[in-house]
C-alpha cells in the first residue's frame, strides 16, 4: 500500500525477531528503513547503524549521522531489548543489582532515545511507538510456565508497564508540536519455546495459537503512517485475545 514511502524509519534492535519483521514490513511500505543495534556492521548506506542505545553519546552520534544523511527521521521504533545474563531468574533470585541494571538498561535506554529523537522529530511531525507487552497491561498467569524452566522476569512488568505510560506522557507532551507517539503490545510469540509451554500458553489464549513476529509489524507501520495520523497516548494490543479474559 506504500503507507511510508520514502519516511526515514529507524527501528531499535532490528536483528531481532520481531525487529526483524519490522524492518520488513515497513520495507513493503516502501519506507526507507535503518536498523540500529549493537551487534551490526555500520554501514548507513546498507540500512544498518552499529550503536548501543544505552549510551548517549553513542545515541546523539547515530542521530546526527541519520539527519546528515537524509536531513530528518519520520518514525522511530523502540525495540531494542537489553537484558542482563541472568535476565530469567525466578523472583526470589533476583539480585538488586541484576534489577537495577535491567531497568537501566531498558526503561532508561528508553527515555535517552526518547528524549534525543523528539528533539529532531518536533520540526518534522514525526511518530513514534515503543513495543510494549501485554505484561506491561495485566499480571501473569504463571500456570504457563508450569513444568518448564522459564517464568516471566519481575522486571519486565515494571519495565513494560512504564514504557505504557511513559508514551502516554510523551503523547500529551509534543501532541501540541505534531508528533505522536503510541505502543504495539504484542502478546507470546513463538520462539521455539518449550512444547509443555506452547501447550500451556495456547490453552489460555483464545485464539488457541502464539502469535508470529510478521502479526506484530503490520500495526507498527499502521501506527506510524498517515493513516494513524489522529492517534496518540494509545496502546494497540496485539496477543490473539490475551488481555481479553
Amino acid at each position: 500500500m506504500n503507507r511510508l514511502q520514502d519516511k526515514i524509519i529507524v527501528v531499535t534492535g532490528g536483528s531481532g525477531l520481531i525487529g526483524r519483521a519490522i524492518l520488513e514490513h515497513v520495507k513493503g511500505e516502501g519506507a526507507i528503513a535503518l536498523n540500529i543495534d549493537i551487534n551490526v556492521l555500520d554501514d548507513i548506506n546498507n540500512g544498518t547503524i552499529n550503536c548501543d542505545i544505552t549510551n548517549e553519546n553513542s545515541v546523539q552520534v547515530v542521530l546526527e549521522e541519520i539527519v546528515q544523511t537524509y536531513g530528518r527521521i519520520d518514525g522511530w521504533v523502540n525495540n531494542a531489548y537489553p537484558r542482563t545474563a541472568d535476565w530469567g531468574n525466578k523472583f526470589e533470585n533476583i539480585s538488586t543489582n541484576s534489577w537495577r541494571e535491567n531497568v537501566d538498561g531498558q526503561l532508561n535506554s528508553l527515555f535517552i532515545c526518547c528524549k534525543l529523537v523528539l528533539a529532531v522529530m518536533k520540526n518534522n511531525n514525526g511518530s513514534i511507538v515503543n513495543i510494549a507487552s501485554v505484561y506491561g497491561v495485566v499480571g501473569p498467569d504463571f500456570g504457563v510456565y508450569d513444568g518448564t524452566d522459564m517464568t516471566m522476569p519481575a522486571a519486565y512488568s515494571a519495565i513494560k508497564g512504564g514504557m505504557i505510560n511513559f508514551t502516554r506522557y510523551l503523547a500529551s507532551y509534543y501532541g501540541p508540536l505534531g508528533v505522536r507517539v503510541n505502543c504495539v503490545s504484542p502478546g507470546g510469540i513463538f520462539d521455539s519455546q518449550s512444547e509443555r509451554f506452547v501447550k500451556q500458553y495456547e490453552q489460555r489464549v483464545p485464539m488457541r495459537r502464539m502469535g508470529k513476529p510478521h502479526e506484530i509489524a503490520p500495526s507498527v507501520s499502521f501506527l506510524l503512517s498517515e493513516d494513524a495520523a489522529y492517534i496518540t497516548g494509545h496502546n494497540l494490543i496485539v496477543d490473539g485475545g490475551w488481555t481479553s479474559i
